[in-house]
């Protein structure tokens, strides 16, 4: 069984189904009236806001949270960063007050001369962000055209606290599922094959050797595949790698795939998070593999469509695969 207990995963799961289609980026032709884009960005924040207060009430108390923190402390992005709005390449916004001109004076950017439309500058941009904004979108046009592998079982957690000594594990609020013996049993009574390279990195010294690969940030392009949990949630840092390209709807879709997944990969992992109110996806039993692989597609699926959107969103900035 599994739980979302946190405000941070309240709404994820209807963000698909639930979000306007004049919201998505693809706002029409012309220019955006100021009445139409305003509730939007009022919206976005809302969304946004419900997705991190939590971890900002956390922070001021200096207390962390073993699942819900990760893509505030992996991911180098401040929610301030999220908050902005974002319409997305080729949509022009109408600046009708001091303030509107005020929110879209900032990088990326551009005012037309009259003051009263803004745009991305997609020239600007690609002049800064084109070269890094090709390998992103090779990676993910890489993955995209991979078939998937769902053997892994969230195996690399497993890895990362292999013989490790309780002072040394990460997360030393939570406590091991199994005994110290009986982690490292499972590490070696798996086949594991880990190929994602952010991942592997994490891996103690003697689990490295065990893994069926050595990827490396140089082999992402041609190792990185679609049923891969942390390549799905890596996808929240492409779309805010490639800000302002993608819009702010993709980029709150892609944050909460990979809070969901995060969600996953940390109740299949060795640590016992039922006192935070999270399940157990015991991945050392057969019906506990048999759980991870169905979720793992579940958001393959997930991952695979905002793969293509960020692609879409890419292309219409002029950046294609190498």
């Amino acid at each position: 069984m599994t739980s979302a207990p946190s405000s941070l995963i309240s709404a994820p799961h209807t963000a698909e189904t639930e979000r306007a289609d004049d919201s998505s980026g693809r706002l029409g032709d012309g220019v955006v009236p100021a009445s139409i884009w305003r509730p939007l960005c009022d919206e976005h924040e809302r969304r946004i806001a419900e997705r991190t207060d939590a971890h900002i009430e956390r922070r001021m108390r200096q207390e962390s949270h073993p699942v819900e923190d990760f893509l505030f402390t992996y991911y180098p992005f401040k929610v301030g960063q999220l908050k902005k709005w974002h319409p997305g390449p080729g949509v022009r916004v109408e600046l009708a007050e001091a303030a509107d001109r005020r929110y879209f004076d900032r990088r990326w950017y551009r005012i037309d001369d009259d003051r009263n439309v803004a745009e991305v500058d997609l020239e600007s941009w690609r002049a800064d962000r084109g070269g890094g904004a090709k390998f992103i979108a090779s990676l993910l046009s890489s993955t995209l055209g991979r078939e998937a592998n769902f053997g892994c079982f969230g195996i690399h957690e497993w890895a990362m606290v292999y013989r490790l000594t309780e002072e040394q594990r990460r997360h030393q609020q939570v406590p091991l599922r199994l005994s110290p013996a009986e982690t490292d049993a499972v590490v070696e009574g798996h086949r594991i094959q880990c190929s994602h390279h952010d991942a592997f990195r994490f891996f103690t010294e003697p689990a490295r050797p065990l893994n069926t690969l050595q990827p490396s940030r140089e082999g992402m392009i041609s190792n990185e595949q679609p049923g891969c949990l942390h390549a799905g949630m890596d996808l929240y840092k492409w779309a805010m790698k490639i800000s302002p390209i993608a819009d702010s709807d993709l980029v709150v879709d892609c944050f909460d795939l990979a809070l969901d997944i995060r969600t996953l990969d940390m109740e299949a992992s060795p640590y016992d998070l039922r006192e935070w109110g999270y399940g157990v996806v015991a991945i050392e039993t057969a019906a506990g593999k048999a759980e991870y692989m169905e979720r793992q597609k579940e958001f393959s699926v997930r991952a695979q469509a905002l793969r293509a959107r960020l692609l879409d969103a890419l292309a219409s900035a002029g950046v294609y695969p190498r």
